[in-house]
């Protein structure tokens, strides 16, 4: 199977670098061929401009935009990887979301209203929160899921697996980090199995 991965963390030294790193390592030990778009070391644009629309309205795809569609349309699982920052992504990750996410790439409109076009791909994510698990428990693990699971990724047609939280990520024991990292990376085992 073919997985890309997206990563929107400016830190190479954080919690969601190890959780990134892990399911590397986890998934090429498995067999899998692995795409990796680090959105901070890419210096990824986020910003969704009208040269960017006026290029859609014509037909016209931008270089880069081009080169992540294609890593998408490749893959068979995408893998996202981010920390919770205001109860949403990273904006690096709204906006990559925002430019590549195309009308006619990603969703059209069909006889039937809008329909998703990433059909038969699916999606894992990884969040990391700063807030213990008890103060999104309120309804906001629900929202973000509906935010961003259901509003983006099932949407355009991608199958969501698994929406991951670690919470309390400043503040737990480096042995409760570690113990994240190995369930990222039991959850990427049970999901994506070894390539026979």
């Amino acid at each position: 199977m073919k997985h890309h991965i997206i990563y929107a963390n400016h830190n190479d030294g954080s919690f969601n670098h190890a959780v990134k790193n892990k399911i590397e390592e986890t998934l090429k030990n498995a067999g899998h061929e692995i795409f990796v778009s680090d959105l901070y070391a890419m210096q990824f644009n986020p910003v969704l401009t009208s040269e960017d629309l006026k290029r859609l309205y014509a037909g016209e795809i931008a270089p880069e935009i081009k080169a992540e569609q294609n890593k998408i349309a490749e893959a068979d699982v995408l893998v996202i990887i981010y920390p919770v920052w205001w109860t949403s992504m990273p904006a690096i990750l709204k906006g990559y979301i925002d430019r590549v996410f195309q009308y006619g790439f990603a969703y059209k409109a069909g006889s039937n209203g809008i329909e998703g076009m990433l059909h038969g791909k699916k999606v894992i994510l990884f969040s990391s929160t700063g807030q213990p698990k008890e103060a999104y428990e309120n309804g906001m693990y629900n929202a973000m899921d509906m935010t961003t699971n259901t509003g983006i990724f099932e949407f355009c047609g991608i199958e969501v697996l698994d929406h991951v939280y670690f919470p309390s990520i400043m503040t737990v024991t480096d042995e409760i980090r570690s113990q994240y990292i190995e369930e990222a990376a039991e959850i990427i085992s049970k999901l994506s199995p070894t390539v026979k």
